[in-house]
């Protein structure tokens, strides 16, 4: 036997899953409580032992260990660009697809307010954009003066306007700051460019940011943490939609990924329009698109997921009133916010946990997919965003989908809405749940033996049966 052990150090759990690589099933899956703050090795060890324990796995059997993290809040960057809803926006897009938590977006020149924002937001990185190749440079090189004088003192990973690149990175040079040259994320009016900057922050996650967190502790044992936590997730989407070696992907796919603290949903597709009439406007997508919803999580995020909810006048949050009333209901979230690990034990409290993660599939998708807008220049229709209308599968992945009693509803909830026609979500996809919660592992698995990953993760989906609306 030849064991792969796939490790994510999260914020409040070390996850371990062991893989046997040569007949490519999962042995298992564990969990232990996170001790970054302390000795990481402790969590993890003990996570280990009880995969031992679990499965009488023995420590020579193992080949292979790879790791990612998302302990002590993630990758933290901020993006700085000259127009928020261009460059600062492709900058924001890059930030994201690296798996980064985007925790600050300023535009055009930083000023004391903005640094001190920025300063306040405790960035691990910093990406710096700004001009298309041979335009504007004014604003890139002011940043830069400006982030160099101020105390955040976080790796600067630079990609805008090529031309003033060298000169942007001495004068980070000159201030002691690490800086990193990459590619323009906007090299022309909107196109976008963002995979030279995801390459370059995740080897700045690994050079810097790992021992910052204390992670090199693992080093001995794990051999390196290869990448932040979500950018593995995104890694295996994007291979179950293509494909890798000879084995067939699943077409273009979604994953609607609902925790705690946030709802984050993954696209691998173009998203050009499904009719060739209609014209796009907007920001080019990218192919691989990671969107992260801070708002609607159900334990941290429970109020603010309940209060988004009511406020967009989602129908789906009915169900928790129906369920438990509503004042019952807002007792119940204000509980669920301050004790994050609490599972639903009455029917009441799982049919709560199954609203609440309806309404956030519902409206993360409503974000992340494109729609049909008014375009003011034609007098027309457009599309701006990706068209999701089809997608060949749509794949669920954590907690509530892998251990929750009815994860159709949350998979429902993000698909075509009859009531909502202009939003351009998938209409009639294949419905996955992710059974062994194994997109993180198959992630990390991929980077090593990508058509090994694909076939494995691909034997974690368990198909939902779930209704499709279609447009009439």
């Amino acid at each position: 036997m030849s064991v792969a052990l796939l490790i994510d150090f999260g914020s409040t759990y070390t996850k371990v899953t062991a893989i046997d690589l040569l007949e490519e099933r999962f042995i298992g899956r564990v969990q232990s409580p996170s001790t970054v703050d302390t000795d990481v090795t402790r969590g993890l060890f003990r996570a280990i032992q009880l995969l031992k324990d679990q499965t009488g796995l023995q420590e020579a059997q193992v080949s292979l260990r790879l790791a990612c993290s998302s302990a002590a809040g993630g990758l933290r960057m901020v993006a700085v660009g000259f127009i928020g809803r261009l460059t600062a926006e492709a900058a924001n897009r890059a930030a994201l697809g690296a798996g980064a938590k985007v925790v600050a977006v300023t535009e055009r020149q930083l000023n004391w307010r903005s640094i001190r924002e920025l300063e306040q937001a405790s960035p691990d990185i910093i990406l710096l954009a700004g001009g298309v190749d041979g335009g504007n440079y004014d604003v890139i090189l002011h940043n830069a003066r400006e982030i160099a004088a101020s105390t955040a003192k976080a790796p600067v990973v630079v990609a805008g306007n090529t031309e003033v690149t060298a000169q942007v990175c001495e004068t980070f040079r000159r201030a002691g700051q690490p800086s990193y040259a990459c590619g323009n994320v906007m090299p022309t009016l909107n196109t976008l460019n963002v995979e030279p900057a995801r390459k370059v922050i995740q080897e700045v996650f690994i050079r810097h940011i790992v021992k910052a967190k204390g992670l090199d502790q693992a080093a001995r044992y794990v051999g390196s943490v290869v990448m932040p936590t979500p950018l593995a997730v995104l890694t295996m989407v994007e291979l179950l939609a293509k494909g890798a070696e000879g084995e067939p992907g699943l077409g273009d796919t979604v994953v609607m990924d609902i925790g705690g603290a946030t709802t984050d949903v993954h696209s691998a597709c173009t998203g050009e329009p499904a009719d060739p009439t209609i014209p796009m406007i907007g920001l080019a997508e990218p192919f691989a698109k990671r969107t992260v919803e801070g708002d609607l999580g159900l334990r941290v995020s429970a109020l603010s997921l309940m209060e988004t909810a009511h406020r967009n006048r989602v129908i789906l949050p009915e169900a928790i009133t129906s369920a438990l009333g509503n004042s019952e209901a807002q007792v119940r979230a204000e509980y669920l916010s301050s004790h994050t690990s609490a599972l639903p034990h009455t029917l009441q409290e799982q049919e709560m946990d199954r609203a609440m993660a309806s309404a956030a599939s519902w409206m993360a998708m409503d974000r992340h997919a494109g729609s049909i807008v008014y375009d003011e220049a034609t007098g027309g229709t457009a599309q701006m965003g990706k068209d999701l209308t089809g997608v060949k599968a749509v794949i669920g992945t954590g907690g509530v989908f892998t251990f929750g009693a009815a994860p159709h509803a949350p998979l429902s909830a993000c698909l075509y809405d009859l009531a909502n026609p202009s939003s351009l979500r998938p209409v009639k996809p294949e419905v996955y749940v992710d059974s062994h919660y194994a997109m993180y592992a198959c992630g990390l698995l991929a980077t090593v033996h990508p058509a090994k990953a694909l076939r494995i993760m691909k034997r974690s989906l368990v198909a939902a049966r779930t209704p499709t609306p279609t447009p009439d």
